[in-house]
């Protein structure tokens, strides 16, 4: 069997993977906070753990993939106040238009998706230790993890004490026994959704969500836990530092993996700049698969600069790798050696698509797409590819059709000036046409 090894962020070096049990792999992925649309960069963590989920399947006979929902958190009771719905059903709007987006992208559902609602009562069972073993306190209403009781606090990040202090944008209150101790628990207000719990009735902070749903369902040791760069301090920070110290300094993640920034066209996405790229709306003008081939076409640990011209590549090597598949006996193909090399070498996708590219150029269709399906793309049926993209560039099949037969007819009569007309009008909407012994053939 190929030999995986993955980068991890605990310790900054590359490593042999070694599940706990190669019968059964555990993965937590942090998922969205559901209160608008998914952008460009929340879809880059989906397709980047969807894809080594592919991989560890290859290679392993299970994998327990869990991707959580954030559904109780400030911003939703803002968006909720902003327009007048119910917390319930903005929450539940937005996860059905994640979910489907990321299906979009190829993004396979996971094994489980927990809802923090749905998980209080492990949340509390978790602070209540924390409380009980010394590293949490009760402040107020408020329930804190006391970072100086965790010795191993900055590991994975590798901040110092100040610099934990400015990253985390502590908030400054007097009851607090250290600045940097985070909120594990707070009171709500008559208003605010709220639970009851030992200390009142209150919600839980944003970090003891994951170190909940994680242990639920994969226990409190598992192999890999993954998620944006972005997350690494302080939300991973304090995530290890409560499930490590509610079982005694022992368990949780294996291994930590980190997918780069997104930037978009060489500036950091921002709303006054107006450069938010959502993925509902990127979607209605590209494939979701030729999304997901740009978003991998970088190294997962590398930023990304998503940029109009990437797309463009994507669309053209997509296509022309459809056109192999189209030209060949695509059944019975297995992923080739060297591509299967580059994914095992920390998920190297610039390195496999360029392994990809020699199988299209040596005609090995049925390897080409045996070895698309652990990238998530090329399984669709070439025209189906072809009319996807007819679809997301506004181009109407029926007016191309009707415009060609009115070429060939110009041909037939010799109307050469008339057919090239028709030819130039057919490039300008975005299409290529194709003269061959059985017709014209045509494709975006």
């Amino acid at each position: 069997m190929p030999v995986l090894k993955l980068t991890n962020s605990l310790g900054r070096h590359k490593q042999v993977f070694e599940p706990l049990n190669p019968q059964n792999v555990g993965i937590y992925v942090c998922g969205p906070t559901v209160y608008n649309y998914a952008h460009i960069g929340n879809a880059r963590p989906a397709v980047v753990f969807d894809v080594l989920r592919r991989v560890l399947l290859h290679l392993y006979p299970k994998v327990t993939f869990v991707a959580n929902i954030t559904d109780v958190d400030d911003k939703i009771m803002d968006a909720a106040r902003e327009t007048g719905q119910p917390i319930d059903a903005i929450t539940k709007k937005f996860t059905d238009i994640y979910n489907a987006d990321m299906a979009a992208l190829g993004v396979m559902p996971p094994t489980h998706q927990p809802r923090a609602t749905d998980t209080i009562p492990e949340m509390i069972d978790l602070i209540e230790k924390l409380v009980a073993r010394g590293h949490a306190y009760e402040a107020e209403g408020n329930v804190l993890f006391h970072v100086p009781s965790f010795e191993g606090y900055g590991k994975l990040s590798g901040r110092n004490r100040d610099e934990q202090i400015a990253g985390a944008r502590v908030d400054v209150a007097p009851y607090k026994k250290d600045p940097a101790d985070f909120v594990l628990w707070k009171p709500s207000t008559p208003e605010q959704p709220g639970w009851d719990s030992p200390w009142g009735r209150g919600r839980p902070g944003w970090h003891i969500e994951c170190s909940a749903m994680s242990e639920k369902y994969l226990g409190p040791d598992f192999d890999i836990h993954g998620g944006g760069l972005d997350l690494t301090f302080p939300h991973h920070e304090n995530e290890i530092a409560q499930s490590m110290c509610a079982h005694g300094n022992t368990g949780f993640a294996r291994v930590w993996l980190h997918n780069g920034f997104v930037t978009v066209e060489g500036e950091k996405m921002s709303k006054s700049i107006g450069n938010v790229l959502l993925v509902n709306d990127m979607l209605k003008d590209a494939p979701g698969e030729a999304i997901r081939f740009a978003l991998l076409s970088s190294h997962y640990r590398q930023p990304f600069d998503w940029t109009k011209r990437g797309i463009d590549d994507a669309v053209k090597t997509l296509t022309r790798f459809y056109e192999v598949i189209g030209a060949s006996d695509s059944a019975g193909g297995v992923p080739d050696p060297g591509f299967i090399e580059a994914m095992c070498d920390d998920l190297n996708t610039p390195k496999a698509i360029a392994e990809m590219h020699a199988m299209a150029k040596a005609g090995r269709g049925a390897d080409l797409k045996a070895s698309g399906a652990l990238l998530g793309f090329l399984q669709q049926d070439p025209s189906q590819w072809q009319a996807g993209l007819s679809k997301a560039g506004g181009i109407d099949a029926a007016v191309v059709e009707q415009l060609i037969a009115e070429r060939n007819a110009a041909r037939a009569s010799k109307n050469w000036a008339e057919s090239d007309r028709i030819r130039d009008l057919l490039t300008g909407m975005g299409v290529t046409i194709k003269d061959t012994p059985q017709g014209t053939e045509w494709r975006v």
